[in-house]
């Protein structure tokens, strides 16, 4: 076969032919980019509201539920805005049917004039681009605002198919619609009114959303505590996700109006507690742009429960407006004690922890450029704020401790009270550990512990009764799973201070095998495992012993459950055998469709019907299998009703309850702090009406209740 003759390039002769006649560059000139180089046509520029639909998160937090409820949020955001400056007086939030919702407001509407930069309307240029808005600059349109980086409007639309805005202004009702983000004509004007103020009504999007159900509850809760913000404002919710217009109802209505603002909320955030002082303080006072308003009051409560917000913004994070209030609190309450020698020399002083035991506080700031930590704005930031509020406070805060004699006594005596609880539980606290470290055993001797001792490979299963331990113990997983069995039912923590709940055994035994510490010695970093899980009977004791340990945990090892780590077991309700076969049913709904399934299976196989004559010949023992075959016509089939974790022999348990690959588990969240508390006040705490209206609403809700 003869040699083709190359040329230099070590292109063949008859290729370069080729390559001329095709105008195409010999192979050497093509050039490839590996995986190392990085070049300009790498570069994506995401024009308009594609960064938000690229990235939501970076927006809104998250694209789960409270993301989704974020653009609920920032439409409401805009209309206090409008309120905080003084143009409206009147919000209304309607849900609507097909999860879409509407935001009313009769404040002063969004301008419709072209504007200078975009040369398009300003109410498209708000809707369509980023940080966009009245709220930047000396000539901005608000001095306060919560919406604070100019993106919410335009993120809302941006996440819905279908947004409208509607302007009423300058005599005319001016409208836009949009499709994912995207204006389907120009603004224009669609009647007449003498009414001023903005609607947007949007559809969020399903393809950013996995689910796009809007709570009607946490709604409510969020414009309950934006009307308390707003003193004077009128917010009206309104559900009409059920109606159609063969009801010809209105829907499910809620009216918040609050003219005592935040002095009202404090009262409401005690409705179920005991008060150590009538009067509630309260201040309001404008230094240097910034508008300081603080309500408090004290309460025989052993826990803090303070609600910080900047602009009407709830900053869950605090910032240096909480930071400036504790360090007035402490410092006024220290003088006033020593003053009037409630505090003598030789005595400590009260500690930032006593100077809030049981107190109930609204902080809220307005400032005129706050700087927030991401868009979710869950921490303030400014440093001049820590000492304006710390000023403000301590001043009117010392004046209504002189004039208020008998409340500033009953408020340094709970101060003090709490002062030595806290010296004897540090006592208590350093007993039971240095007790520990001296016995050589650091860990609860109950405590059937895992040979793993990576705290993010370790799960520790709390369990009620040594009945039920000893199965999990010999059901587990040694590796990764440990086991600590409850003797009876803990403490009541909403009743007890740190220290009778350190004194208590099972209390102290959880303590030291969680490995954090408590109380002003917490610390998350030294938990021993990575997921709590609390396993229960599925009776009316499991329940309350669970509801006792959701107290404890909620109360001392609240970080413990906002990061992730607490889970409550669901062991099976029903254990269902039909000849080999095994099912396994967690709830009544569950036993109905498996049996169901069972029957249809029986069916298949066998054309003979049982006759009643069979049942009658038939010798009856009154087991449960026999019971089973009499209420469903199955023969055959065997339905186990458990009681109890103790029922289950190991294999079962380890089947059902423990195996990762099986098991199912409820993560403990908090979705609303404010709303928890008020829930562990009500059930666990010492007013007895509160609890017995609840259980009166809620006593057809329960299902599987066992007396």
């Amino acid at each position: 076969m003869p040699k083709k003759k190359i040329n230099k390039r070590g292109v063949t002769a008859k290729k370069k032919k080729i390559f001329k006649k095709k105008r195409i560059l010999p192979r050497k000139t093509v050039k490839k980019t590996t995986a190392s180089e990085y070049t300009a046509d790498q570069i994506t520029v995401l024009q308009g509201l594609d960064p938000v639909k690229k990235r939501p998160a970076m927006y809104i937090g998250s694209t789960g539920p409270e993301g989704l409820h974020h653009l609920v949020w920032e439409a409401v955001d805009n209309a206090i805005d409008e309120a905080m400056a003084g143009h409206c007086n009147q919000i209304i939030v309607e849900l609507l049917p097909d999860n879409f919702v509407r935001v009313s407001d009769n404040g002063r509407g969004i301008p419709v004039d072209i504007h200078k930069q975009t040369k398009k309307s300003a109410l498209e240029t708000v809707m369509t681009m980023l940080h966009a808005g009245g709220k930047f600059g000396e000539t901005g349109g608000y001095k306060v605002s919560g919406g604070l980086h100019g993106v919410g409007i335009s993120v809302v639309n941006a996440l819905s198919i279908y947004t409208k805005a509607e302007s009423r202004r300058e005599g005319k009702i001016w409208l836009q619609e949009y499709r994912r983000g995207k204006p389907t004509s120009k603004v224009k004007a669609v009647g007449k009114t003498k009414l001023t103020g903005t609607t947007i009504t949007f559809q969020s999007d399903p393809a950013v959303f996995p689910q796009i159900e809007f709570s009607w509850r946490k709604i409510l809760e969020r414009l309950r505590q934006q009307a308390y913000l707003t003193k004077g404002v009128k917010i009206t919710a309104i559900d009409k996700r059920n109606v159609t217009p063969k009801t010809k109802e209105s829907g499910e209505i809620y009216n918040f109006y609050f003219e005592g603002g935040i002095s009202s909320y404090v009262k409401h955030l005690n409705t179920n507690k005991n008060s150590k002082h009538e009067t509630i303080f309260y201040v309001e006072e404008e230094v240097n742009g910034v508008k300081t308003e603080i309500a408090l009051q004290y309460t025989d409560d052993f826990q803090e429960n303070v609600y910080t917000f900047a602009n009407n913004i709830y900053t869950t994070e605090g910032g240096v407006h909480l930071a400036g209030f504790r360090l007035g609190l402490n410092k006024v309450l220290n003088n006033y004690a020593r003053k009037n020698n409630y505090l003598k020399e030789k005595d400590e002083n009260l500690s930032g922890e006593d100077a809030r035991d049981g107190l109930t506080a609204v902080i809220s700031v307005k400032v005129r450029e706050p700087q927030f930590e991401g868009q979710t704005k869950t921490k303030l930031g400014n440093p001049e704020v820590r000492q304006i509020v710390d000023n403000v406070f301590s001043r009117h805060f010392e004046a209504f401790l002189e004039e208020h004699p008998r409340d500033a006594e009953a408020i340094v005596q709970k101060n003090i009270l709490a002062s030595r609880a806290r010296l004897a539980a540090r006592m208590a606290r350093d007993s039971v550990l240095r007790k520990g470290v001296l016995e050589g055993l650091t860990l609860p001797g109950k405590l059937a512990d895992c040979s793993n001792r990576d705290p993010k490979m370790s799960e520790l299963y709390i369990v009620e009764g040594d009945s039920a331990g000893g199965s999990a113990k010999q059901g587990r997983s040694r590796e990764f799973q440990a086991i600590l069995p409850l003797r009876g039912k803990i403490l009541n923590v909403e009743r007890a201070r740190l220290d009778k709940m350190i004194a208590n055994n099972e209390i102290k035994s959880l303590i030291i095998a969680l490995g954090t510490n408590i109380g002003e010695q917490f610390n998350l970093d030294n938990l021993r495992y990575d997921k709590i899980i609390i396993m229960t009977d599925a009776d009316v004791d499991g329940s309350h012993i669970r509801t006792l340990l959701l107290t404890l945990f909620y109360r001392y090892f609240r970080d413990l459950i906002v990061q992730g780590h607490l889970y409550i077991a669901q062991p099976p309700l029903y254990r269902i055998q039909f000849l080999k076969e095994i099912c396994y049913a967690y709830s009544e709904e569950e036993k109905e469709r498996i049996v169901l399934e069972f029957q249809k299976i029986k069916n298949q196989k066998s054309k003979i019907k049982m006759t009643n004559q069979k049942f009658q010949n038939k010798e009856k023992n009154e087991n449960e299998e026999e019971t089973a075959e009499e209420k469903t016509g199955i023969r055959g089939l065997n339905i186990q009703r458990y009681k109890g974790l103790g029922e289950m022999n190991p294999e079962q348990l380890w089947e059902t309850t423990m195996n990762p690959q099986t098991r199912l588990m409820k993560q403990v969240t908090i979705e609303d702090a404010e709303e928890a508390s008020g829930v562990f006040d009500t059930l666990m705490g010492q007013e007895v009406e509160p609890r017995k209206r609840f259980i009166q609403t809620h006593a057809k809700k329960v299902k599987n209740l066992d007396i």
